[in-house]
């Protein structure tokens, strides 16, 4: 498989990196600061590493335009100043669209969840304030996977660890699971956003992820 991973820069883009490389398959990682990546002992002839900015849509043309599916860790600020997550998967989805590429997975938030009684967790009294902007942001990304034509999954923590993780995990459609606690590793968030990426299960839906 050859796949496009956007945000391969960050905490949860460099684990995707790593084990989609582990597991053979071919990766153009994209970033704007991926300088560092070039650095690793990851780049081989199964890499290929993309500087790129999420608001040329040349750039995520030729990023996209050889991948059998995308996986997006696409991230932005806490405060809502940084629009890259919300308006840079906007742009993924229009070339995805415009090129023809069905398959994505990408990285969401918690408070697009299901609380179980129809409203979303970002709704709820309980719900931070310092958390709100980077909130609506998941919203808008929720939003505008909802509304497109992809095949999409979108894998929701509450707050991620930059660690490797077990490969043991919760995952569950709309909500969060109720066994396990709100803090899950990045290695496991990208081992069930790959694993993922090879099935049917969840199209179209939202899933919350927690550490087993």
């Amino acid at each position: 498989m050859k796949i496009t991973v956007f945000g391969a820069n960050n905490m949860v883009g460099k684990r995707l990196v790593r084990q989609a490389l582990a597991r053979g398959w071919e990766v153009i990682a994209f970033d704007r600061n991926i300088e560092s990546l070039l650095d690793t002992d990851h780049l081989n002839e199964q890499l290929d590493a993309m500087k790129g900015y999420l608001f040329d849509d040349n750039a995520i043309a030729n990023a996209i335009k050889d991948a059998d599916a995308v996986v997006s860790a696409i991230n932005g600020s806490f405060d809502g100043t940084d629009l890259s997550r919300s308006l840079g998967t906007k742009h993924l989805i229009t070339q995805m669209e415009k090129h023809g590429i069905k398959r994505i997975v990408s990285l969401g938030g918690a408070a697009v969840l299901d609380t179980g009684n129809g409203h979303y967790l970002l709704d709820t009294p309980e719900y931070p304030m310092g958390l709100i902007p980077i909130a609506q942001e998941h919203m808008l990304v929720y939003l505008y996977f909802k509304s497109s034509s992809l095949d999409w999954k979108l894998v929701c923590p509450l707050y991620i660890s930059d660690t490797d993780g077990r490969r043991r995990y919760n995952a569950a459609p709309d909500k969060l699971p109720s066994n396990g606690s709100e803090e899950i590793a990045a290695g496991d968030i990208a081992d069930c956003m790959l694993n993922l990426l090879e099935n049917d299960r969840y199209l179209h839906q939202r899933i919350g992820i927690t550490p087993a």
